[in-house]
Order: structure tokens, then sequence, then C-alpha cells
């Protein structure tokens, strides 16, 4: 139970990934949030895997690696960021786009993936807060991380459902055209924001 409580809080940590679950259920609803956030669980399954298989230590560890990833994070930031701002002020439309012209489900777990899997802290997650609920005394350390791994990822859900809910909430308020497009280049000005908080932390 401590786990837990711990990782819920972690997980709800305002950050790009739930950012984006919260737009996309303010553009798309509830149920085409949570397949954009598949694309994170699958992202933060890889790295429970890693650390399963005993690479999280020693990516965690690696200087290179961790700045080619922050890097990474950064560029994907940048991108979201201003495509989102150029969208909205090229076109000036709201945030939920005809029905015609809106991106495939799948483009939206994309977008959740690359986000968290270039999300050097989300390694750290799994390398050093997560082990830290291992107890080698109470049997194989190997289940035991796959088990807190998986317990994590229950979390992660959990707290992505509430942003999904809490934007299509927002978006059920049906707010004028001028009000979606200040909303939508406020998304994109926090995750450019967001690219330059990383960019300017050390790896």
């Amino acid at each position: 139970m401590g786990f837990l409580a711990a990782a819920l809080l972690v997980a709800l940590t305002p950050g790009a990934n739930n950012l984006l679950a919260l737009r996309h259920g303010m553009a798309r609803g509830f149920l085409a949030s949570m397949t954009g956030v598949c694309g994170r669980l699958v992202a933060f399954a890889v790295l429970v895997l890693a650390v399963v298989a005993g690479l999280g230590p020693l990516l965690s560890a690696s200087e290179w690696a961790l700045t080619v990833i922050k890097w990474a994070g950064v560029a994907y930031l940048l991108y979201l960021g201003v495509t989102i701002l150029w969208t909205s002020f090229r076109q000036g439309r709201p945030l939920d786009p005809p029905t015609d012209d809106r991106p495939p489900l799948n483009s939206l777990a994309r977008k959740e993936f690359w986000v968290a899997i270039t999300n050097p802290k989300a390694i750290l997650v799994f390398t050093a807060f997560v082990p830290q609920f291992v107890t080698p005394a109470h049997g194989s350390v190997t289940a035991q991380l796959a088990t807190l791994g998986a317990a994590y990822l229950a979390a992660e859900a959990t707290a992505a459902a509430v942003f999904a809910a809490a934007g299509t909430a927002m978006g059920a308020i049906r707010l004028s055209r001028r009000a979606h497009r200040r909303l939508d280049r406020a998304t994109g000005g926090v995750l450019l924001g967001m690219a330059g908080v990383l960019a300017a932390e050390s790896a």
C-alpha cells in the first residue's frame, strides 16, 4: 500500500504526458485520450522490462545515454509545442477540429509513447524510485521489480485517467472558439517551456 500511494503521487505530478492526456480529453473525449495513454504505458512497460533485465541501472549510470535521451526529449517537446502553436495561429481553429480532419487515434498513442520514452526522468523513476521498495529478504529481486513495475503502470493509468477525465469535462463546457484557441496556445507554450526546462537541466 505504501508503494501504491507513493507511485500514485509521482504519477499525478503534472508533466508533458499528463498535459497531453488533458488536451486529448478536451479535443477528443475520454476514450480517445485513454487510447493515447496506451502509448505511454507501452513506453513505461519497456522501461520496466529494461530494469527487470538489469539494463536500467546501467542506463541511468550512463551520462552519454541520458544526454542523448534528454535531447531527443527536448526536440520532441519542441516539435509538439511548435506544431500546436503553428496550427492555432495559422488556421485559427478551435481545439476540437472537424471530425474528418482529426488525426487517427494511433497518432495520439505515438505522441504519448515518444514523450514518455524520451523523458530521462521516467528512466530515473524505474531505476531509482521503484527499486527502493525491493526487499531482497522477501524473495526474488527480479520478481519484486516486475510486480512493482506492474503496480506503477496501474498507478500511471489511474493518474492519466484523472487528467483525461478533467480534460473531457473541460471540453464538455463548449467554450468559445477564441477560448479554445487560447487553451491550445497555452498548451503549446507549456510544452515549449517544458522543453526549455529539460534542456537547462544537467543529464
